[in-house]
């Protein structure tokens, strides 16, 4: 099967897609579902665990331009080490698994348009710039089993990015609930603690030279 060509940047039209799109498709699963997730995030976490972070996404805001210009440091300190979803082969994940790379963080389905446009520039990203101190986390959160996903994939030719899920939407779920996440896709810049740099809610283009330019400013490469 052919590989499908990555898309153009996403329009505000897509952006505001996918926030609706995420709150309508995923409104019943996230909010039914209360507790047996496994996972979880740090509402405030201390000082001494993250205040480094956010005053380093302070410090990146002049990186925070052009097609990456959404992304925003948070208000206070958070933690994101608990965080938890599966791996490639259904092995129990968290944040802190990474523990010493920083990671670009995405939640996303295959039902989000802008989702499946952007994840063709997302693999582009983790093929020019991952390694040992950057890898980008892309979390599926897509119910039921992966078929869909794999398809997915195969179709769109995602070689490079680890194949991560979270059928029980509890990644979306918690992050949600702290106002980091009002709709799909959600990207997460987060340290190699385990604690926020900076966020945003909807798709860009993370194959540009912006994205590049500021994933190696946060990773240090």
């Amino acid at each position: 099967m052919t590989a499908k060509k990555p898309f153009g940047l996403p329009s505000m039209k897509l952006v505001l897609f996918a926030a609706v799109a995420g709150v309508i498709a995923g409104a019943a699963a996230v909010y039914v579902k209360e507790t047996g997730y496994g996972n979880g995030i740090g509402e405030t976490a201390s000082a001494d665990q993250c205040a480094a972070a956010k005053d380093r996404g302070a410090a990146l805001t002049p990186f925070t331009k052009g097609q990456v210009a959404a992304m925003s440091a948070p208000p206070a300190p958070v933690s994101l080490r608990d965080i938890s979803f599966k791996g490639p082969d259904g092995q129990p994940l968290t944040v802190a698994s990474f523990a010493g790379k920083t990671l670009l963080l995405n939640v996303w389905a295959t039902w989000c348009v802008p989702c499946r446009e952007e994840m063709p520039a997302l693999n582009a990203l983790e093929k020019s710039v991952g390694g040992d101190k950057f890898e980008v986390v892309a979390v599926n959160i897509d119910t039921g089993d992966e078929e869909k996903t794999k398809a997915f994939r195969t179709e769109y030719a995602i070689d490079k990015l680890g194949h991560y899920r979270d059928n029980t939407m509890g990644v979306f779920n918690v992050l949600k609930k702290q106002g980091l996440a009002f709709g799909l896709p959600v990207t997460l810049l987060v340290d190699d603690k385990g604690c926020l740099i900076s966020a945003m809610n909807g798709p860009a283009a993370w194959d540009s030279d912006d994205a590049k330019t500021l994933v190696k400013a946060a990773a240090g490469i």
